[in-house]
């Protein structure tokens, strides 16, 4: 209701002919659609069973390093993500729920929410000043409006407000790509590595990552990239693996392919989960498929490498796609994220109008003057 009500005064300010209006439509959208159910589902505590999984698994960090239970009895014991993704139930594990200040403050919600923001900041920055060169992008308050209008809109309102565990791993994927873009392997490789440490669904992008870093920096440039992300990611979730190898492997790996102990809840009707239904064969054939759409993703990038942001994005939106569409368990949920990262990738470092040429001589060679005509011979 909240949503509907704030679109309906985004229109009807879009319509105005104000100088303002714009920003204004922008405003009322963000506050009908992010700020006011944000807030009302935060204070009562009411989200999607992922936010709790985050929260309990930085508990279990805190008490044990590793945030998964030995021996889980039930769906909502088992905690999918990688180690990383723990980092945002810390402040639940310290804080508590003693209050309705620390109640709000120590939701996971929160904290993905700030980084997602924190992380599309990030990236228009450094997309619009490259190191050590003035802006490269105009028109910064009309792509400032278009991302926050995109934010305002349902595929990352809702998700934001109800769950937000996917958005951390998108602004990361999408500041490494900006980083890999300038080229700066180092920035890259560390924000690779933390969205690697989310995910394991963000490993894909390792190899985009490193294709745009040998395009625009060359191969010491991807190196250098690659091997910080790579490094980065093992010292963020070998803690966990060497702690507990057998849960971490059962509740990240195998539970959200539909091999764990128990069915996993991500069962949209999607090909690889259909195929999955159809017994053991079917489940080889889904997995089978995967390889082969991941293999002609690899191919493309060594035949056609992205060039810049946009054809980066597209390219890991294709091959996350492959992977959410071919997987034997999944939700259509989590086609928001490649779709996430096209339409950012558009907003933020699209293609740009360049201002016109002035002063701009054009020389052209003149046309032979046409010979006079003789003059008559009787003529004096």
């Amino acid at each position: 209701m909240s949503a509907c009500l704030g679109y309906l005064c985004a229109a009807v300010a879009a319509l105005s002919s104000r100088p303002r209006g714009r920003a204004v439509s922008v405003c009322l959208a963000l506050g009908g659609a992010v700020a006011v159910p944000f807030v009302l589902l935060v204070l009562t505590g009411t989200a999607q069973s992922e936010v709790g999984v985050v929260e309990r698994s930085g508990l279990l960090t805190l008490r044990q390093v590793t945030p998964y239970l030995p021996d889980p009895h039930t769906v909502g014991e088992v905690t999918p993500y990688l180690p990383g993704m723990a980092v945002f139930g810390l402040p639940r594990a310290v804080l508590g729920e003693s209050g309705p200040l620390p109640g709000a403050l120590g939701d996971a919600r929160l904290w993905c929410a700030v980084t997602f923001l924190g992380c599309l900041w990030a990236a228009r920055r450094v997309i619009r000043r490259p190191a050590g060169g003035p802006s490269a992008v105009g028109g910064g308050a009309s792509r400032g409006y278009a991302v926050g209008a995109f934010v305002a809109s349902p595929a990352v309102a809702l998700p934001l407000c109800v769950s937000g565990v996917d958005l951390p791993l998108t602004g990361l994927l999408f500041l490494t790509l900006a980083f890999a873009a300038r080229p700066r392997p180092v920035s890259a490789g560390l924000a690779l590595a933390a969205a690697c440490s989310l995910k394991w669904t963000a490993w894909p992008a390792v190899a985009v990552a490193v294709t745009l870093l040998a395009h625009h920096g060359g191969i010491r440039a991807a190196v250098r990239g690659a091997a910080v992300a790579v490094g980065g990611t093992v010292l963020l979730v070998l803690p966990s693996a060497l702690l507990s190898p057998g849960p971490l492997v059962q509740q990240v790996f195998a539970f959200p392919t539909g091999r764990g102990p128990f069915e996993t809840p991500a069962a949209s009707p999607l090909p690889g989960r259909l195929l999955a239904d159809l017994g053991p064969a079917g489940w080889h054939a889904a997995v089978a498929l995967l390889l082969a759409g991941g293999l002609a993703v690899l191919v493309s990038l060594l035949i056609q490498p992205p060039h810049d942001l946009v054809s980066a994005a597209d390219r890991l939106a294709v091959g996350l796609c492959t992977a959410f569409l071919l997987a034997p368990a999944g939700r259509f949920g989590y086609l928001a994220l490649p779709v996430t990262l096209a339409v950012l990738a558009r907003l933020v470092g699209g293609a740009h109008r360049k201002e016109p040429a002035r002063d701009l001589v054009v020389r052209t060679s003149r046309p032979a003057r046409p010979a006079p005509a003789p003059a008559a011979r009787g003529a004096r």
